[in-house]
């Protein structure tokens, strides 16, 4: 008789849906350790614009993975998935379960489905990218990926700098469309995986939240937060912590580039913008089980499918 794999929870959903308050919920019913899945709240000192648990929130229920890189340092999906699949191990050792939470869908699929074999970055070619960019925008490369890799290119947005670049690196690099090369390997996950997806009934209610979550972000001292980070390491603008929704426009008021309104303007168009493409993923997620972020019963759903779940 086959052993059975352990247990493990996926809770995904677009920024403003919910994530943390659910996962926290959970973790008091259940023996639960959370992960955190999410591209920027890895960095140090990066708080108010990533709406980073507080010490109140992370008492109750402690993440890992929060504040383990500098806003300098690079992180990836690939670094992500080695540090998952280890603590993933660890917390199953403790007899606890993985509760892996957040909104960074190219790190659950890169743990769900395994890494490719992507080349590294390429310096020389990422300069010449920026370049072309500086000279012909990035809606002309975006049009030039959708010639060469359509699939990729029909989920981002023409201004999405770091993720055209780095589809057009690889396409110049190995002559294969990046989509073609994360199809190529499959690699099993060792856990029966309980997927949960975050999705609103009623979009124009998420957008309330976005907006209402962005004028407190900028009442906490967004643009503090980031002069502060400014003075204390040597940032660029194209380093991916200052690309993160809400820094890259905070950037931008802070060299006198736009006002303090169209800061706020732009910052909630860009998180409605990050949501749509996160909304995107998960509606064609294999396998995942689709709650209302919006619904009143929205924990006691979580909780009778988790208890399910955990069921040996």
């Amino acid at each position: 008789m086959p052993l059975l794999l352990p247990p493990a929870i996926f809770l995904m959903g677009p920024t403003a849906s919910g994530k943390t308050a659910l996962a926290v919920s959970l973790v008091e019913h259940f023996p639960l350790e959370i992960i955190s899945v999410d591209s920027a709240l890895v960095y140090r000192g990066m708080d108010i614009g990533t709406a980073k648990p507080d010490a109140a929130t992370l008492a109750r229920a402690p993440h890992h993975l929060l504040d383990i890189r500098d806003p300098t340092e690079a992180y990836s999906a690939a670094v992500f998935c080695e540090d998952a699949r280890r603590l993933m191990a660890a917390i199953v050792t403790r007899g606890r379960v993985p509760l892996l939470v957040g909104g960074t869908m190219l790190y659950f699929r890169a743990l769900l489905q395994g890494l490719d074999d992507l080349p590294r970055a390429d310096a020389a070619l990422r300069q010449q990218l920026e370049t072309e960019a500086a000279a012909r925008g990035w809606p002309a490369l975006h049009a030039e990926l959708a010639q060469v890799d359509p699939a990729t290119a029909s989920r981002l947005a023409p201004n999405d700098s770091q993720r055209i670049g780095r589809a057009l690196e690889i396409f110049r690099l190995t002559g294969k469309p990046m989509s073609a090369l994360l199809d190529k390997v499959q690699s099993v996950l060792p856990y029966r995986v309980l997927q949960l997806a975050l999705i609103p009934s009623d979009r124009a209610v998420l957008h309330q939240r976005i907006a209402a979550r962005f004028d407190m972000m900028l009442a906490d001292g967004l643009l503090d937060e980031v002069e502060s980070l400014r003075r204390r390491h040597a940032l660029t603008p194209d380093l991916p912590a200052m690309r993160a929704v809400g820094y890259r426009q905070a950037w931008a008021c802070l060299d006198g580039e736009i006002d303090r309104q169209e800061l706020r303007e732009q910052g909630i168009a860009a998180t409605r913008q990050l949501a749509k493409r996160q909304l995107t993923w998960l509606r064609s997620w294999p396998g995942a089980v689709e709650l209302d972020c919006l619904a009143d019963d929205l924990a006691a759903q979580a909780m009778a499918l988790t208890q399910r779940h955990l069921k040996p």
